[in-house]
């Protein structure tokens, strides 16, 4: 038996990177260096429309509206979590206005405010969440919501905060809206009693279907900026700038949402779930929409919220942890495992983040949004 110790991970365990996002990012240097142009442009359009309609489609047939309605007793956090994403990030969205042309273009911060009116995560928020020993029911209802918000909300503020640069809110958009999103959602949400058990029994290859066909929706978008050019107007200090902006945005709204939870009235568990259901946003539901809102001018649109996704899963692996080892945290634990001891007998249930105990995850389960890079952050992967 060999006596060499075990090597060491090239990365911290704390530092969470996505391998989707290492797909992302060959999926763009594939568009950079290949893109898809004349005919096969053509092809690949019409087969990230179609995908666009799948993605909405799955993302409707999976999400129960039932378990979402069960928890309006709890309005209050649902409110506050939906009031921190659809207003707290676009009015800060708003405010970074000002740094435009000095510290990020016109198209990047296009972009940015985007990325500020996209839906909540649902399972990576319920993962974080209970990771800090949070209120993971609520988590969940909190990112339901979200998502079935944002369908509507985040198209027409879109429309209406972006203008001409996401289509205006003339009738063909609204058109393109209703058809590539709204229609193949509520055809997901009505034929769900019938494809629901075809989608559990079968979920980890719709994973790689909803996945590849966010990867064909980024290529296609990045093809197009690349034969328009578009890119020569991005250089790597822009890009710098605009990772430094975001990483305010996100220690902003992080701060905001737990102190202002606690300024509220609600208590650990409910501002553990405010905090990572009001502080993130999904790159699952983002690229489609952008696609239909910018068409051409994508591949900017969606580069701030690519950036910002990696970002809120390494900065919130970290807070998760950190707040499950809080001293309030502990006393709660032990509280319940007194009043039940019967649990204490029990194996743990649920996936191991990093080591730390997943309770919750049949919760988990019924969640799943099909949120990129979800399964990885959520399956146990060793040594993070």
């Amino acid at each position: 038996m060999s006596s060499r110790p075990p090597r060491r991970p090239l990365l911290p365990s704390w530092l969470p990177i996505d391998p989707y996002i290492l797909a992302l990012l060959g999926t763009v240097g594939l568009a950079a260096l290949l893109p898809a142009s004349g005919t096969a442009s053509t092809v690949a359009n019409g087969a990230s429309t179609a995908a666009v309609a799948l993605l909405f489609f799955l993302y409707g047939a999976r999400l129960s509206t039932r378990e979402a309605m069960d928890g309006l007793r709890h309005w209050r956090l649902h409110l506050t979590v939906l009031a921190c994403t659809f207003l707290l990030f676009p009015l800060l969205g708003l405010a970074a206005r000002g740094l435009v042309p000095t510290v990020i273009t016109p198209d990047l911060y296009h972009g940015l405010l985007f990325l500020c009116l996209v839906p909540s995560t649902i399972q990576s928020s319920i993962a974080f969440t209970s990771i800090a020993r949070g209120n993971v029911p609520a988590a969940i209802c909190a990112g339901s919501f979200s998502s079935l918000a944002g369908i509507v909300l985040t198209p027409l503020l879109a429309a209406l905060l972006l203008g001409n640069s996401a289509g205006g809110l003339s009738a063909d958009s609204l058109v393109k809206i209703v058809l590539q999103l709204l229609v193949p959602f509520l055809a997901g949400q009505l034929t769900r009693r019938w494809v629901g058990g075809f989608l559990v029994r079968h979920k980890k290859v719709l994973g790689y279907v909803d996945r590849g066909s966010i990867l064909l929706v980024v290529y296609t978008a990045f093809s197009a900026g690349m034969t328009q050019g578009v890119w020569q107007l991005v250089t790597p200090a822009r890009l710098g700038l605009l990772l430094a902006v975001e990483a305010l945005l996100l220690a902003l709204m992080l701060a905001l949402t737990w102190y202002g939870a606690k300024r509220l009235g609600f208590g650990r568990e409910d501002r553990v779930a405010i905090q990572f259901a009001g502080s993130k946003k999904s790159l699952a539901a983002g690229l489609p929409m952008a696609s239909v809102l910018f068409g051409a001018h994508a591949s900017l649109a969606v580069l701030p919220l690519m950036l910002f996704h990696q970002m809120q899963l390494m900065v919130c692996a970290v807070i998760a942890r950190r707040r499950a080892r809080d001293p309030e945290a502990a006393g709660a634990e032990t509280a319940e495992r007194v009043e039940t001891p019967e649990r204490v007998e029990a194996p743990a249930e649920g996936a191991v983040i990093g080591g730390a105990d997943m309770r919750g995850a049949a919760a988990v389960e019924g969640a799943e949004d099909a949120e990129t890079g979800a399964d990885e952050l959520a399956g146990g992967r060793a040594g993070r």
